[in-house]
């Protein structure tokens, strides 16, 4: 059994580089397979009038800032992803050679600008597509989207943070990912040892994680890289036991 870790950024970095390049090594020392990051347009997505509008637009990751990023991510030896939310974005990435996308949770309701597009555009790659559908949407158009995509489907409830008594085990050991929005690790610890349980061969645990003193729109409902670390730890221990 292989349990692939993915540090979510989001905008944990604050659009800066060096708080990037010190998050990923972090995350890198911590253990983690993947770090994620978001490629959207604040004015796709968000009112100029939203509280956060100033933290929000400075969070923007930009193709001359994904390059570099993704330059300190393979220098540090560690897979670079990101969310998606418009179609030229897939199209920059794919010359930088990534290896996966992930698909947020709001589009797979496909509301939000491009949305459906930018669907498309991920499928057309060939590349495996890691899905969360935490605020719902069509599975089934989803599916067909992704025909020929190798696809991890995350188990996902969209609340910031998520209570623990709000996860519905038997719903969520029906999908081989687990992208978790609680505090602390027990939750992802948990579905960990469900899944291995019922002899799963790949798991995908998802949390969102910040650098200490972090202080972007996601640091509330983050994880630091410590908290990271001890989650790697007791992950690679239950991979290895006997049971």
């Amino acid at each position: 059994m292989k349990t692939i870790i993915v540090a979510e950024i989001g905008s944990n970095w604050e659009g800066s580089v060096s708080k990037a390049k010190k998050i990923i090594q972090e995350c890198k020392k911590a253990g983690a397979d993947i770090v994620k990051f978001q490629m959207w347009r604040a004015e796709d997505l968000y009112s100029k009038n939203h509280p956060n509008w100033k933290e929000i637009k400075k969070s923007e990751l930009t193709f001359e800032k994904a390059r570099k990023i993704k330059k300190i991510a393979d220098q540090a030896r560690i897979e670079f992803m990101c969310s998606v939310f418009y179609p030229e974005a897939v199209t920059f990435l794919e010359t930088l050679n990534v290896k996966k996308y992930k698909i947020a949770s709001r589009t797979c309701l496909i509301k939000d600008p491009h949305s459906l597009e930018v669907l498309e555009s991920k499928a057309l790659t060939k590349k495996p597509i890691i899905i969360s559908m935490g605020m719902g949407g069509d599975r089934k158009k989803i599916e067909r989207i992704f025909s020929k995509n190798k696809t991890i489907f995350c188990y996902c409830i969209s609340e910031y943070p998520l209570e623990f008594k709000k996860i519905d085990w038997k719903e969520a050991l029906k999908y081989d990912g687990f992208s978790d929005h609680t505090s602390g690790i027990t939750a992802p610890i948990l579905f960990t040892i469900l899944k291995k349980q019922k002899k799963s061969k790949q798991i995908l645990i998802e949390k969102h994680v910040k650098l200490k003193n972090s202080k972007g729109p996601d640091a509330s409902t983050s994880m630091n890289t410590k908290e990271l670390s001890e989650l790697v730890s007791n992950i690679r221990i239950i991979e290895n036991a006997n049971f």
